[in-house]
Formats: C-alpha cells, structure tokens, sequence
C-alpha cells in the first residue's frame, strides 16, 4: 500500500508535467501568431502596397543606403474627443432706438 508522502508526490509530479506542457503549448502558440503577424508586415510585398497607396516613401542617403519614412501620421488607437458645443447664455439685452 502507498504512503500519503507518494500519492502527494506523484500529484505534485503530474500538476508539474501539466503545467509545463501548458507552458510549451502557449510558448508555440506564441511564436505562430509572430510569424504569422510580425513577419509579413516586415515584408517589402506589403511595404510597396503602402507606397503606392501614399502612405510611405523609399528614401537613400548620399551613401547609397535605402530606408524606410512613412509620410502620414499614423492613426491613434483612441478616437478623438468630438467638439462641445456650448449653448449661448439666456440674457436679456435690450435694444435702444435711435
């Protein structure tokens, strides 16, 4: 018959296990979404639909080293606060006649 200290051990053994194969499976999962994401838009295919569109421009120096400018404002994650309209005070103004 097994001792309380085994059947403990090979518990702690087994959540061990199970968590470090949740720990593999999220790091894969991980670097699919990198390559799946980071990568294409490192890629020249996509920086050329941008140029054409206008939104960036091929630069080179008098080295002869190309670069990268984009040549609009990128858009902010927080959408703009929309313009307060006040409405005109109620006052009393009396005109005189001349």
């Amino acid at each position: 018959m097994a001792t309380e200290s085994e059947i403990r051990d090979g518990v702690n053994r087994k959540m061990r296990r199970i968590f470090l194969i949740g720990t593999l499976c999220g790091v894969i999962i991980t670097a699919a979404v990198t390559y799946v994401f980071a990568i294409p838009a490192n890629n020249y295919y996509w920086r050329m639909e941008i140029w054409k569109r206008g939104g960036a421009a091929w630069t080179s120096d008098k080295n002869g080293h190309f670069g990268w400018m984009w040549t609009v404002e990128p858009i902010p994650d927080t959408p703009r606060a929309k313009p307060h309209i006040v409405p005109p005070s109620k006052t009393n103004i009396r005109t005189e006649q001349l």
